[in-house]
């Protein structure tokens, strides 16, 4: 979190713009944020800052913090809850993530993409075998690292994913973790010979991530449901198998959003 008014930022007056910009402070190493890094990071007197930030408290896009400072309130996570549903994927996909997550009793995920950003939409988790996984609803992954992001990538066109690989920040999880931007193109193109994704201990050293893609009716990928499972569940013998069933899952999901769309 810079302390630093963004360039461009006297060009942006609007009081909307200076919300958004006080919104966009928030991620998961600062979830409170206080009124000093607020006026400096818009350039403006801590007055003028609090009263943004009231503003904002009284909307319930933020609230008082008990220690002290602000942080998100719960019209966050109502706006949330909505852009789930206006994407209309989860109603439709949800059903068969229930099923798969059952029956392999792994947590199943639902992540779209837009540009840079890969998102989880929504996740099933099995009743007798839950995963603890980071990959809450509404968290934003890494473009290099995941079954789901890659497989999210795989599908665009090779010019338009090298641009986001090359201007995006390749971060190294863990040893397995790829931040060649060669290697990865590669890799994208082996994801779209096998039709699914398969990452062991890329993100997190004791996960795998099975993932494949969803289409809607005109057969462009719009999603992807994967499986992360904990590596000492999911030996590698065992992969194929499950992968068979994360595609039919991605089949039967596509076939629903076609039906809705038609």
């Amino acid at each position: 979190m810079s302390g630093t008014a963004s360039p461009n930022y006297r060009d942006r007056n609007s009081t909307a713009d200076r919300a958004l910009d006080i919104l966009t402070m928030f991620d998961d190493t600062h979830l409170v944020v206080s009124g000093t890094a607020v006026a400096e990071r818009l350039g403006v007197a801590r007055s003028t800052a609090y009263r943004y930030l009231q503003s904002l408290v009284a909307g319930r896009f933020l609230e008082e913090a008990p220690g002290g400072g602000f942080r998100l309130g719960l019209r966050v996570l109502e706006i949330a809850r909505l852009a789930r549903r206006s994407y209309g994927l989860s109603e439709v996909a949800l059903p068969s993530m229930q099923a798969l997550a059952e029956d392999v009793r792994e947590t199943v995920l639902l992540t779209r993409r837009t540009g840079d950003l890969v998102v989880c939409v929504d996740r099933a988790e099995s009743e007798t075998r839950a995963v603890r996984i980071s990959y809450e609803r509404g968290s934003a992954l890494p473009l290099n690292a995941g079954a789901a992001a890659l497989v999210l990538l795989a599908w665009s066109p090779e010019d338009e994913a090298r641009r986001l690989l090359e201007a995006a920040e390749l971060r190294r999880f863990t040893p397995a973790t790829l931040t060649d931007v060669d290697a990865l193109v590669e890799r994208l193109g082996r994801i779209r010979r096998l039709g699914y994704s398969v990452t062991r201990g890329e993100l997190d050293l004791d996960v795998v991530g099975i993932s494949a893609p969803i289409r809607s009716q005109g057969g462009q990928v719009v999603a992807a449901v994967s499986v992360a499972a904990l590596a000492s569940r999911l030996y590698p013998e065992a992969e194929a198998e499950v992968a068979q069933k994360v595609l039919a899952v991605a089949g039967e999901i596509s076939e629903r959003l076609a039906l809705a769309a038609a």
